[in-house]
């Protein structure tokens, strides 16, 4: 008889070898989903069967998600959100692969998130923490190239940090276009600017290693690959340096690539497309974001209006 866990198993396999879902977000997955079968252990005192599953009641999920509200380690409802989610998306894997199907668990509802406008940054707080890099003395001239030609790319294309350390080698010197899969999977082409290109170069013509192909093109002090936390430290200098709030972040760089293009003129979908969003409504996020900030200039520019 097959068991829940041998089930969680499963269903890890099948995110990270069909789906290509991303580690960090399979680790996510299957962290809410282990800590949800502990429970229904607990709860039910004994292993939990593939047969169980199908036939658990909307009640337990609730005792679950109220567990999960309390404590020492109570979940923040945002966290509790995507608790949810992962017992969701762990069930549907049940009823489609494993013929365990549970329609009760359609029936319980999260708690209510306020949704948060995207931060991007300004353009000139954009460009303040690019030209402040230079003003390390403690990086090496190809750690000011590369940590330049990192976040410009990030601005410039509109990547996340895994998507703009994912290049390799082989990507530079880069084309007019840029061939980016980002979550799930999903590819999309990114049009590349001459000021990213430009950065681009001037760190490979400074780079110090003598990389493969196919190995990634961002390398760290040492030598090893680039990782997200030294993007994320380095803004974090950066911004302390500038005074700038703790908003300013890299991923703030992508919102800015979204906004920049909406006040420019460009359409969602394409926005959408750039960005690689499934679902439009993500988008259209930013044209509040927008709109906040035409409010603001004319407030700025009209005080007694």
């Amino acid at each position: 008889m097959t068991s829940g866990r041998q089930a969680l198993v499963a269903w890890h396999d099948y995110l990270e070898h069909e789906r290509r879902t991303s580690p960090r977000t399979v680790r996510a997955y299957g962290d809410n989903v282990l800590a949800y079968l502990n429970f229904l252990e607990r709860h039910r005192g004994e292993a939990v069967t593939l047969a169980a599953l199908g036939a658990i009641t909307a009640a337990e999920l609730r005792a679950y998600l109220a567990f999960r509200r309390t404590g020492d380690d109570a979940l923040a409802p945002r966290s509790l959100s995507q608790s949810l989610s992962s017992i969701r998306a762990f069930h549907r894997f049940l009823d489609q692969r494993l013929d365990t199907p549970n329609p009760s668990i359609e029936l319980v509802r999260g708690p209510r998130l306020k949704v948060g406008l995207p931060r991007p940054v300004t353009e000139d707080q954009a460009h303040g923490l690019i030209n402040e890099i230079a003003a390390d003395p403690d990086r090496d001239d190809w750690e000011v190239a590369r940590d330049e030609a990192v976040l410009t790319l990030l601005w410039g294309c509109g990547l996340r940090i895994s998507e703009g350390l994912s290049l390799l080698r082989r990507n530079a010197p880069l084309g007019e276009t840029l061939r980016i899969t980002g979550k799930g999977g999903k590819t999309r082409i990114v049009p590349v600017l001459d000021a990213v290109r430009d950065a681009i170069d001037a760190y490979v013509a400074a780079l110090p290693f003598v990389l493969s192909p196919d190995a990634p093109l961002f390398r760290a002090k040492r030598g090893g690959p680039l990782s997200p936390r030294h993007v994320q430290a380095s803004v974090q200098i950066l911004r302390g340096r500038l005074g700038l709030s703790d908003r300013v972040t890299p991923h703030a760089l992508r919102h800015a690539f979204a906004t920049h293009l909406l006040g420019a003129g460009a359409d969602l979908r394409s926005i959408q497309d750039l960005l690689g969003h499934a679902s439009l409504s993500t988008t259209q996020r930013y044209t509040e974001v927008d709109a906040a900030g035409l409010m603001a200039a004319y407030a700025k520019a009209h005080p007694h209006a």
